[in-house]
């Protein structure tokens, strides 16, 4: 809403908004570029113009969606769900992502599930054996290493800590 909110503002109405993307009807000129840049920095958010930063986002926001609200469609190979989803191939895709993000496409899809991981410990409503189960790991020790091996902490100990230490999805 507040990124929609700022477009309304120069006059321009997007079509639709999504994470990480507008569509607009109307090109926009270089002064409507430049004020919404700043308006859109000083809220926290960032304007993605160029072709290679618009694909390491695209590719952030499938991941995301797809660990955070996709579930079921885990079970799905990563890579061909990108180079589908993306058009393109994974390895360039893996390439891009590597050379702007200074890490891989795996690990930052294992950041996300472990930040699921977290969530759903602090909602406390699943066992570690259903949370393994609905993000895909083939057992509760293989989740259990990765968590350690991330986070410091295993599960339980995790479970226990006060301030539980999430870490913001923008912040991966």
């Amino acid at each position: 809403m507040v990124v929609k909110s700022e477009f309304e503002k120069l006059g321009l109405q997007p079509i639709s908004v999504e994470l990480g993307e507008v569509e607009l009807q109307e090109e926009i000129n270089d002064l409507q570029k430049e004020i919404l840049l700043e308006n859109l920095q000083s809220l926290g958010f960032d304007l993605l113009d160029d072709k290679k930063t618009k694909t390491v986002e695209r590719i952030k926001n499938l991941i995301v969606d797809l660990v955070h609200h996709k579930n079921n469609d885990l079970k799905i190979n990563l890579s061909e769900y990108l180079a589908e989803n993306l058009n393109q191939d994974y390895n360039s895709l893996s390439n891009l992502f590597s050379e702007i993000e200074n890490t891989t496409i795996e690990k930052y899809f294992i950041s996300q599930k472990i930040e699921k991981v977290k969530e759903l410990l602090i909602y406390n409503e699943l066992s570690l054996s259903e949370i393994a189960d609905i993000l895909n790991y083939s057992n509760v020790a293989h989740l259990s290493n990765q968590f350690k091996k991330i986070t410091g902490y295993t599960p339980t100990s995790f479970k226990q800590l006060k301030d539980n230490k999430r870490i913001q999805i923008e912040n991966i």
